[in-house]
């Protein structure tokens, strides 16, 4: 687990023939085909050498939700076991650590990432931007409550992105329809495996901002904005979908649509990824079983193979 550039994916390859392992790519942004220079994925030569499970698993047009996420790692896992190989997960996205480590009921609980950036998408374009986006994706829901009523509001949104589908359409597989916000309880599900949990903090904040900022000018020079126009150009999607929403996808998305200058694309971009990194960092300080690494150590790769008790072979 780590922030956005901390060298996960460096780190998984190395480790995969030394485990052996099967890395499982744990990355809300890496699911959507064809986006691919914004999402960072593997190179082809990196995809050669170390496939990637749940990487190109649907259409930017369609929606995958925490639950379908759950159910393709564990299938993903036991594959892997099966084979005799270890389930290396590997990512940024902490939801999808979380709800695969604790189980996720049906309507799925707060989830703070989640609602934080769309609290940050409120206070930048306006609470009425985040109603208007609800009447489109839940209209029953919408229609129960009133715009100013921000707390059910922003709790609407997040089932959506949560779960794949609209609050109302929960309370309907209940039953019943009392307009009432609902938190959903985690189920435990204990995972048939003994879990060992790396993290990479990087101890300078200041070498992760520039590697965000080197990384988002790369995307650019490699083409992200031809790559957000061939899927502007499609003409079924938007800046609702959650594909669309992914950092760098929809800043760019934005300059496309003249509303700001290439200069302001590339401050906006980096500021965007500094922000996802810092939602990222927070989840790991509060993450107790984790064992934390600065990605930055000469002794890295040294330290990950004392803790996970091998040598290689």
């Amino acid at each position: 687990m780590g922030p956005t550039a901390a060298g996960k994916t460096d780190l998984a390859i190395a480790l995969q023939d030394v485990l052996p392992g099967r890395i499982i790519s744990v990355d809300s942004a890496m699911i959507y085909r064809g986006m691919d220079i914004g999402t960072a994925k593997p190179s082809a030569a990196e995809l050669a050498r170390a496939p990637h499970r749940l990487i190109d698993v649907i259409d930017p047009a369609e929606t995958y939700s925490v639950g379908d996420f759950c159910r393709d790692a564990r299938g993903e896992m036991d594959a892997a076991v099966a084979e005799g190989r270890v389930p290396l997960l590997t990512g940024g996205t902490m939801m999808y650590f979380k709800a695969l480590k604790e189980g996720f009921a049906d309507v799925p609980v707060a989830d703070q990432t989640v609602r934080q950036r769309l609290l940050e998408t409120a206070e930048l374009e306006g609470w009425d931007s985040l109603y208007r986006q609800l009447q489109r994706i839940d209209p029953e829901a919408a229609a129960g409550l009133h715009p100013n009523n921000h707390q059910r509001l922003v709790r609407a949104l997040e089932v959506f992105e949560l779960s794949g589908r609209p609050l109302s359409s929960h309370w309907a597989a209940r039953g019943r329809w009392d307009g009432q916000d609902e938190r959903g309880a985690a189920q435990t599900i204990a995972l048939p495996y003994r879990i060992l949990e790396l993290a990479l903090i990087p101890e300078s904040r200041a070498l992760l901002h520039r590697r965000i900022e080197a990384r988002f000018t790369m995307m650019l020079n490699r083409g992200l904005i031809d790559e957000v126009e061939r899927l502007r150009a499609r003409g079924d999607l938007n800046l609702d979908l959650p594909s669309m929403r992914c950092v760098g996808y929809r800043q760019v998305w934005e300059h496309l649509e003249g509303n700001f200058s290439y200069e302001e694309l590339v401050q906006r971009g980096i500021a965007a990824t500094r922000q996802l990194a810092k939602r990222q960092l927070t989840w790991l300080r509060r993450w107790p079983e984790a064992h934390s690494l600065d990605p930055g150590s000469p002794d890295l790769y040294r330290n990950v193979l004392k803790l996970v008790d091998c040598t290689p072979h």
